[in-house]
């Protein structure tokens, strides 16, 4: 287990005093250098492997052993699957939440983390799922939300209210791509692994749906969304990040946005069950109706034109 305990700084002290900083900076350096490398396929296997070798056994036991643990898990079930043993699955959980925390910003971190978290979440919003007819036909068609996939000349034309158009100004707003979300890796069923990128590929669509900013505190009011409206550990997990908010902003976090994102995900409908590419056209306020869910308190939405002036 040396391997593990060398991959992980000891307990960090945040507190006010500057001297901490440096410090905090280091860690957070040597933790993404070394998960940089553990993340990698290849170097992920050979990690664990050594760190799960037992030392006392010869090495030709070893060696068999290795070979028959590899020789399951030559064939990944769909392209760029990683199959992780229950040990690694662990392993990984446990350092993409704490790099995640660490350092917001890693999108593969935040990736894997949501992966190996996932467990029976991903069962249950898959039948979810089957139970909609709309959640059926998804999981038949399998559609993909990408700049390949979108007709942008039909977004822009549609009429200001409607979803596809508040969708647009939301990605011209906060200048965003949907090409930016990660590919699924760790899961191993290809279905829930299509449930799972469906709900990255959406995750713009709910911000796009309530106007929210793309900075911390609107983004961790959308977590608590999703974790009651869908489940995910990882986005209750992800909660732990506000301790980084300023004194005032997790205040409101914890004291208006929490509660609303509570009320309003647990009364809404699953979104994994909304077809959301045959309703670009749908006024924005009949879907927010149909789906049983309101705006969040003010402060953290961008103006929608009909309150600044535009046509």
């Amino acid at each position: 287990m040396s391997v593990i305990c060398t991959s992980f700084p000891p307990i960090i002290r945040v507190g006010p005093h500057s001297l901490m900083k440096p410090m905090y900076s280091s860690y957070r350096r040597t933790l993404n250098h070394r998960w940089n490398s553990v993340i990698n396929t290849s170097q992920a296997r050979s990690f664990v492997a050594l760190a799960a070798s037992p030392r006392s056994s010869s090495h030709a036991t070893n060696r068999k052993s290795r070979s028959v643990h590899t020789d399951l898990r030559l064939h990944p079930a769909y392209p760029g699957h990683i199959p992780l043993t229950p040990f690694e699955n662990g392993v990984l959980a446990v350092g993409s939440a704490l790099m995640s925390l660490i350092d917001t910003r890693r999108a593969d971190m935040v990736a894997a983390c949501g992966e190996t978290t996932a467990g029976p979440t991903l069962v249950k919003l898959r039948d979810t799922m089957l139970e909609s007819p709309e959640g059926r036909r998804i999981l038949k068609e399998m559609p993909r939300i990408n700049s390949q996939t979108l007709d942008w000349e039909k977004l822009r034309s549609l009429p200001e209210n409607t979803f596809g158009r508040a969708y647009v100004r939301w990605l011209d707003a906060c200048k965003v791509t949907p090409d930016s979300r990660e590919p699924v890796h760790y899961i191993d069923d290809p279905e829930l692994a299509y449930v799972m990128q469906r709900y990255r590929e959406t995750h713009d669509l709910y911000h796009a749906l309530f106007g929210l900013r793309v900075s911390a505190l609107p983004e961790l009011a959308l977590k608590a969304f999703e974790f009651t409206n869908l489940g995910f550990p990882m986005t209750a997990l992800s909660l732990g990040a506000s301790i980084r908010l300023k004194s005032p902003q997790r205040a409101r976090l914890w004291g208006e946005f929490i509660p609303w994102a509570a009320r309003c995900g647990s009364h809404a409908r699953c979104l994994l069950t909304v077809y959301w590419e045959e309703r670009w056209g749908q006024d924005l306020d009949e879907m927010k109706k149909e789906f049983g869910v309101w705006d969040p308190p003010a402060g953290i939405t961008i103006p929608r034109p009909s309150r600044i002036g535009l046509p």
